[in-house]
């Protein structure tokens, strides 16, 4: 952290002026927090919680993220795919294994229930 060296005030002031020359932008780099975070596969849940250990307001990773975009079962189909790859799990365990899985990468029990129920549509 900057401020074992530093006094208090002069990270203050220093962060201060960043902002107002836009070199720092937490809004910035939320974004760019949440765009390495989908791509390397986590969801919604794991990525929020990411950002309040980084300090990031509530509010602002509210603006980016919205738990209900149905965007967020496709990305967890993928997640799933290629963790999985296609076949549909079989039996109560594996797909137990699976939600675990889905469930600690952040997303949903929901999301994962409905692609569960989609995946079982698509295979009968």
């Amino acid at each position: 952290m900057l401020t074992r060296d530093l006094e208090s005030e002069d990270v203050e002031l220093a962060i201060k002026q960043l902002k107002s020359e836009g070199l720092q932008s937490d809004s910035r780099y939320t974004e760019a927090f949440i765009h390495d975070r989908v791509n390397r596969g986590y969801g919604p849940r794991h990525i929020l919680q990411e950002l309040k250990q980084k300090g990031i307001a509530d509010e602002l990773s509210e603006e980016y993220i919205d738990e209900r975009d149905p965007d967020w079962i496709d990305r967890l189909k993928d997640v799933r795919l290629r963790k999985f790859g296609e076949d549909v799990p079989e039996d109560y365990k594996e797909q137990a294994r699976q939600s675990r899985f889905l469930q600690y990468r952040g997303f949903s029990s929901d999301q994962i229930h409905r692609l569960f129920k989609r995946l079982n549509e698509y295979d009968d």
